[in-house]
């Protein structure tokens, strides 16, 4: 039972994902995704948090009661002071002080953050001192963005200089792209979503390249492993080998990706939702996010596009044309595969063998067979020269 498994049959090629060969219709879905996400960064935008856009925070101690309970009080004490704003986001954070609330709200000047802070004590019956407020200028968030930027910058030049030596540029190419798409679509997902943009979200996004950039590599170290030498005989295809290969590689990078995702699910689920611990859900939304993407494109962008990257160098034309041209021979009966005798044709010839299939047969030798060549002389090695006799020509009595 184990041995005809859903593994064992990926591993061997049996289980007819033919993932390489549908690479059209994963490449218009890819794209048709992308144009989705592109849009709705400039039509939607983003959600900023108030490190990116600006604003002011309030923490309240959480003995005052619920988070809705501070949410009404804090907005109450905004419209008395005629801000003009109303509290954006609430969330539960903890501290060595304990529990405590923090409601974060669009930009007022800081005479009216004091006055604002005062109506808070009033109105919920506490001193002035346990409420802590913030200001927050959105030139901290553009620091922020630009040295994330910078830094995927080079840790995608980096990618590309690690790939291209330890495997080769198309390899290289094929992997960025992969990396791309996945960031794309997740910003993507968060765009369209209104998911909060926050610092958290940024280290976030850095995290996952790493992840992406794992299940790539796993992918075509496996590719590199069945493609190497294919050239020398005409039994696959490219795309069939790198085909294979993805199938060989799918149930570990499954497993990967769960093992990876019930983590990142139980920071998110649990620790976010039932919780309330929301400085936990900007980083868990954008890993559980990412990872699952991630191992998407790794499988159904990364390897098809490296098949079709591949398939434009002469050499793999040629060859795959080879390869082709063979099975055509076989299906017409013209050549004998390897390891048939030649059956007799309809006018009593026989049938032409394939000369590739006799090339390979003769060139590969039996298991255990000795190497071809001469045999050595010597006492254990064989008869010495002379017809079988001793040295000086005694004859063996």
């Amino acid at each position: 039972m184990a041995a005809n498994g859903l593994a064992s049959r990926l591993y061997n090629g049996e289980a007819g994902l033919n993932i390489v060969g549908k690479r059209k219709l994963w490449f218009g879905v890819a794209g048709v995704l992308i144009l989705i996400a592109i849009l709705s960064f400039g039509l939607r935008g983003f959600s900023l948090g108030i490190e990116f856009a600006g604003g002011n925070s309030f923490q309240v101690p959480a003995s005052v009661g619920t988070l809705d309970d501070a949410e009404r009080e804090v907005n109450s004490a905004l419209a008395a002071e005629n801000t003009g704003v109303e509290v954006a986001t609430t969330q539960k954070v903890g501290g060595p002080g304990g529990d405590s609330y923090e409601l974060r709200t669009p930009q007022i000047s800081a005479e009216q953050a004091t006055a604002v802070k005062a109506q808070i004590a009033e109105d919920l019956g506490i001193n002035v001192d346990e409420i802590s407020s913030n200001q927050v200028s959105e030139a901290w968030g553009s620091q922020v963005t630009e040295r994330a930027v910078l830094g995927l910058v080079i840790f995608i030049a980096l990618v590309m200089v690690y790939l291209i030596l330890r495997f080769e540029w198309r390899m290289a190419v094929a992997a960025v792209a992969s990396l791309i798409t996945n960031l794309i679509l997740t910003a993507g997902i968060y765009s369209l979503v209104g998911f909060e943009v926050t610092p958290s979200t940024i280290i976030g996004f850095l995290t996952i390249l790493g992840f992406a950039l794992y299940d790539v590599v796993v992918v075509f170290d496996k590719v590199q492993e069945n493609t190497r030498g294919i050239t020398a005989n005409n039994n696959q295809t490219y795309g069939e080998a790198a085909n294979l290969a993805v199938n060989q590689s799918l149930m570990r990078s499954l497993n990967t990706s769960v093992v990876a995702l019930l983590p990142v699910g139980g920071l998110l689920f649990i620790g976010a939702g039932l919780l309330g611990a929301g400085t936990l859900k900007d980083l868990g939304l954008v890993l559980f996010v990412g990872m699952a993407v991630a191992f998407l494109t790794s499988i159904l962008v990364a390897t098809p596009l490296l098949a079709l990257l591949k398939n434009y160098d002469p050499r793999i034309q040629a060859h795959n044309k080879r390869v082709l041209a063979r099975r055509g021979a076989l299906a017409r009966g013209e050549v004998t595969p390897k390891g048939a005798p030649s059956p007799a044709q309809a006018d009593g010839t026989d049938a032409v063998p394939d000369p590739d299939a006799a090339a390979l047969a003769g060139a590969a030798p039996k298991v255990g067979a000795r190497p071809a060549g001469k045999r050595p002389t010597g006492a254990r090695g064989g008869r010495p020269g002379g017809g079988g006799n001793r040295p000086g020509g005694a004859k063996r009595r």
